[in-house]
C-alpha cells in the first residue's frame, strides 16, 4: 500500500501507468518577464479547471525577479498565492513547482508546507528544488557552492519535523533538542515531496528519498530512459511528473513546431503525445501557456473539452 493513497492532491493526480493534466500558474499567455495576473480571472480558471477535471494547479517559487531569466512565474510568495487558490477550490492538487531550499529556513519551509497541506484538506504536492540562479544567491548572502548540501538537509528536517513530536534534530540550520515542536503535523504524518530534476542529488539519492521527480520536458524515448533508470532504483511506485509548454492552435489537426521547453500544435497532436508520454512512464503533465498565442480561457476550455476526458484525474 502506497503511504500516500489517503492523501487527497496525490490520489487525484497519481497512478501507477496513468497520466493525468494539471495547469501551471499563471493560467495566461504573456509576453516578457512579468503576467498581468488578475486574480478574480486567474480564480475563474482555476475552478474552470478543477470542474474540468484537471488533476492538479501548480505553481513556481521564484524569489527576484532578474530580468535576464524571462519569467517570474505567478509573481506572488507561493504559499500565500496557493492559499488563495485553496479557498477558492476544494479537490484540485495544489504543487509547488518548485520551492526553494536555499534561501528558507527547513523549519519554516515545514511550517508553511504543514500549514497549506491542513488547511487545503491533503491537497499539497509538494516540489523542492535548489533555486540555480547566482544572482538570487548573491542577494540573499548564501553560498552556491553549498545548494546540494542544504537541499538534503531541509528534506531531512521537513520529514522528521512532520513524522515526530518533539523531535531531536543537530544540523547546520537546526538545533531541537526535544523540548520544543514544530506545529501542525500533517494529517498523515507526512506530505508527497517530490524532487524537481536531479536538484544535485545522485539518482540513487532521489530513489531512496523522494516521493517521485518532477522532471523537465524530454521527447518520450529520453523521458522513458531516465524513468527506467529511476524505477530501477525505487522500491515500490514512485510518480515522475513534468511540465511542458504548449501553443495549442485552432487547427486540431496542426503538426508540431518547436517552442520553449514544448511546442506548437493542435490538439490532435498533443493527444498523440500525451499518450507517448503515458507509455514512457510519465504520471502527470502540468501545461503551462505562457507562449500561447491565443487567450487561456479558450485554450484552458478546448483542453477541458477534447484532451483532459483521455487523461482525466483520478477519482
Amino acid at each position: 500500500m502506497n503511504k500516500f493513497e489517503k492523501h487527497n492532491g496525490y490520489s487525484r493526480t497519481f497512478q501507477e501507468n496513468k497520466l493525468t493534466l494539471g495547469l501551471l500558474f499563471p493560467l495566461e499567455a504573456y509576453q516578457g518577464n512579468i503576467p498581468e495576473m488578475d486574480l478574480e480571472q486567474q480564480i475563474k480558471l482555476a475552478t474552470v479547471a478543477e470542474k474540468a477535471n484537471f488533476a492538479s494547479l501548480f505553481v513556481r517559487d521564484v524569489p527576484l525577479n532578474d530580468p535576464s531569466f524571462g519569467d517570474v512565474g505567478q509573481m506572488y510568495d507561493p504559499w500565500v498565492f496557493l492559499s488563495h487558490i485553496a479557498a477558492h477550490t476544494k479537490k484540485i492538487a495544489l504543487g509547488t513547482a518548485s520551492a526553494i531550499t536555499s534561501f528558507q529556513h527547513p523549519l519554516n519551509l515545514a511550517k508553511s508546507a504543514a500549514s497549506l497541506d491542513k488547511i487545503s484538506g491533503e491537497r499539497l504536492l509538494f516540489g523542492l528544488a535548489t533555486g540555480d540562479r547566482p544572482i538570487e544567491f548573491k542577494a540573499y548572502g548564501v553560498d552556491r557552492e553549498k545548494r546540494t548540501e542544504l537541499y538534503q538537509e531541509a528534506f531531512y528536517v521537513m520529514k522528521e519535523v512532520w513524522a515526530k513530536s518533539f523531535p531531536t534534530i543537530n544540523s547546520s540550520r537546526v538545533s531541537l533538542t526535544g523540548g520544543t515542536d514544530l506545529l501542525p503535523k500533517p494529517v498523515l504524518g507526512d506530505i508527497p515531496v517530490f524532487v524537481t530534476g536531479f536538484s544535485g542529488q545522485s539518482m540513487e539519492w532521489i530513489a531512496e528519498n523522494s516521493d517521485g521527480i518532477l522532471g523537465y520536458p524530454r521527447n518520450p524515448v529520453q523521458q522513458e530512459r531516465l524513468i527506467r533508470d529511476y524505477r530501477s532504483l525505487t522500491d515500490g511506485f514512485k510518480p515522475f511528473a513534468q511540465s511542458l509548454y504548449i501553443d495549442l492552435t485552432e487547427n486540431p489537426n496542426e503538426g508540431p513546431t518547436s517552442i520553449h521547453l514544448g511546442f506548437r500544435s493542435g490538439h490532435k497532436f498533443l493527444i498523440e503525445f500525451l499518450y507517448a508520454l503515458q507509455e514512457a512512464g510519465v504520471n502527470h503533465v502540468f501545461i503551462n501557456n505562457k507562449y500561447s498565442r491565443r487567450p487561456a480561457e479558450e485554450v484552458i476550455q478546448e483542453l477541458a473539452e477534447e484532451v483532459v476526458p483521455l487523461f482525466p484525474a483520478l477519482t
